[in-house]
Order: C-alpha cells, then sequence, then structure tokens
C-alpha cells in the first residue's frame, strides 16, 4: 500500500479498536484531508469520530490537549508544518509541560500528524522542514516514519504513549509504496534503522531525504565506496548509541537533513558524534543541508535549494578522497 493509506488504514484501525480515539483538523472530514489521508473515514464513523475543525491550530490543538487530559487518545492533524507555529504556544507551554508541572497527575496522550517539508511547489509557507525545532523540546516524542510500514506502525505505537507524540509526514512520501504488515504487533518507536549496510561511510538521515539517501549509497557503491545508511525514525528520543556505532566502524559521517543548515538537527547530530565519538573518526562530520532561504515556488529553485543525490555522493567522495 502506500504511504498515505498506510496511515489512514492505521487511522482506521484504532478508531475501530478504541472509541477514545477521534480524528480532529482542518478538512479532514468531508474533503478527505489535505493530502487525503482521512478519504472515507467521515462516511464510516460519522462526525463525532472524525470532526473538522476551524481554520485555527491554536483552538484545535488546545482542543485535542483538554480531550487528552479527558480520557480520550485524539489524532490531530496539522496541514503543513508552517501552519504548527500557530499552535506552539499550545505545544510548547501545555502539551510538553503539564506531566512535568503537575507532578505526574496529569498526562496529555495526544498523537499531533504534520505534513512537512518541500519538492511540492508549495512556496514558502508550506515547505519547511521544521521538525527539528520540535525535537528542541523536553515532553513530547518527535517521530519521522520514512516507509509506509512506519508511517502505518509508528501511528498505532504513538496511540499507547502516555505523553505527546508528534508525527511529521515528509507529504512528497504519501504516494510512496511499501511492504505493510497490518496484522503485526506494536513496533518499535525510539530506535533507529540500518537500512543498509557499509564499511566506509555512515549516511544518517530520516524521512524524506532517506530515499535520496539510498540513492546516493547506490551510486557510491558503483565507484566502490561502501556507505552505512541510518534512517533515524525517531528525532527525539535521539538513538545516538545505533550513530555511534555505525562512526565506531566506518570512521566517517555525513548528516543529510531538509532542515536549514544553521541551528538545525543536523548540527545536534554532529555534535553528539563529536562529543562522544571524536577519536573514531578520520575526517570531520559533513552535512548536507537545504539552502539557507526561504523555500522557492519555481521548480528549478526549489530543486536548487533541497538536498540532492548528487551533493551527498560528493560530500562523500570528497570526505573519503581527501582523508583515506
Amino acid at each position: 500500500m502506500t504511504y498515505r493509506e498506510a496511515a489512514r488504514a492505521a487511522i482506521r484501525k484504532a478508531l475501530r479498536e478504541d472509541p477514545r480515539v477521534f480524528l480532529m483538523g482542518e478538512d479532514v472530514g468531508g474533503y478527505g484531508g489535505a493530502f487525503a489521508v482521512s478519504l472515507g473515514l467521515l462516511e464510516e464513523f460519522g462526525p463525532e469520530r472524525i470532526r473538522d475543525a476551524p481554520l485555527s491550530e491554536s483552538a484545535f490543538v488546545g482542543a485535542g490537549i483538554g480531550a487528552a487530559l479527558g480520557g480520550m487518545r485524539p489524532i490531530v492533524e496539522i496541514m503543513t508544518v508552517n501552519f504548527s507555529m500557530l499552535a506552539m504556544d499550545q505545544i510548547l507551554n501545555n502539551a510538553a509541560t503539564l506531566r512535568h508541572m503537575s507532578g505526574g497527575q496529569f498526562n496529555v496522550p495526544l498523537v499531533v500528524r504534520v505534513a512537512t517539508g518541500g519538492g511540492r511547489q508549495m512556496a514558502a509557507q508550506h515547505s519547511h522542514s521544521l521538525e527539528g525545532w520540535y525535537a528542541h523540546i523536553p515532553g513530547i516524542k518527535v517521530l519521522t516514519p520514512a516507509t509506509a510500514a512506519d508511517a502505518y506502525g509508528m501511528l498505532l505505537a504513538a496511540l499507547h504513549e502516555p505523553d505527546p507524540v508528534f508525527i511529521f509526514e515528509h507529504a512528497t512520501l504519501y504516494p510512496l509504496e511499501g511492504e505493510v504488515d497490518e496484522a503485526a504487533q506494536l513496533i518499535d518507536i525510539v530506535h533507529a534503522s540500518v537500512t543498509r549496510k557499509g564499511k566506509d561511510v555512515t549516511l544518517i538521515t530520516y524521512g524524506g531525504t532517506l530515499g535520496k539517501t539510498m540513492q546516493a549509497a547506490d551510486r557510491l557503491a558503483q565507484e566502490g565506496i561502501e556507505a552505512e545508511v541510518i534512517d533515524l525514525r525517531s528525532l527525539r528520543p535521539l538513538d545516538t548509541p545505533t550513530i555511534l556505532a555505525s562512526v565506531a566502524k566506518t570512521h566517517r559521517a555525513i548528516v543529510v537533513d531538509e532542515g536549514w543548515r544553521t541551528g538545525s538537527f543536523s548540527a545536534e547530530i554532529s555534535a553528539q558524534i563529536v562529543e562522544n565519538a571524536f577519536d573514531d573518526l578520520d575526517a570531520p562530520v559533513a552535512r548536507v543541508c537545504s539552502a539557507e532561504v526561504p523555500m522557492p515556488y519555481a521548480k528549478h529553485l526549489e530543486t536548487a535549494a533541497l538536498p540532492k543525490v548528487e551533493e551527498i555522493v560528493s560530500a562523500a567522495r570528497e570526505m573519503i578522497s581527501r582523508h583515506d
């Protein structure tokens, strides 16, 4: 099934199995969701379980927090990550803090799904990759499914968490096809996945750039360079041990992150490697990130701004040739 169908299947399964679960967001009902993830669910479950919200992210994220405090298991959909900024007060000052500020008396079992990323010619107000900002916040989990299987399994697992979980779905992945085991048990949502084994360089990425990174690894293999690819899957908590184990083997690391380079999540990964595996490195950690501009609308400019397969290949090739 596609990534989109996998997310829908997970929502449908949760709605059928748990009466506390409901979906809320802009256009999730009759329209079927901005990316067609909830298509058909209103007809199947009705307006009490599939709730169209007004165009106010602060209001419906706040309503989700209240419902979670009241014992429900809300899934809140935010149309794009840029719009999530309008709910940041609710996210940072309420969802992430209430368990701590209540001394553990209150939990907020809220799941928020957010479409993120560029590559669709949606310009600067709909196309940025800001999930690294959320990974900065204690009190929430930040998941970045890159496959249909993870889009399905991570959502179901998130609904069993006692605290807020934010799932960032890269919008270019919705048509991506993959195998999904709908009968599988709840999956692990805190560990990274080594999606390709290698010995020469570690390529670390997540979400929408996993495909480009795998393509780069294929290209490098044709040149005799064996790249190990890590799909982080979760940004908070970050599976640092898996990263460090790979770097100890390859002695080189490149982080591929669609976020901007300055203050990016790639900088956090780089810092973790330098702080914990400096003696294992044969070369400085490299980063491949988006250009530091608001995302352009024009296709050729957007393509130029985003990380590219050629840039990943070039970074690996240069790293190995300089420090071999």
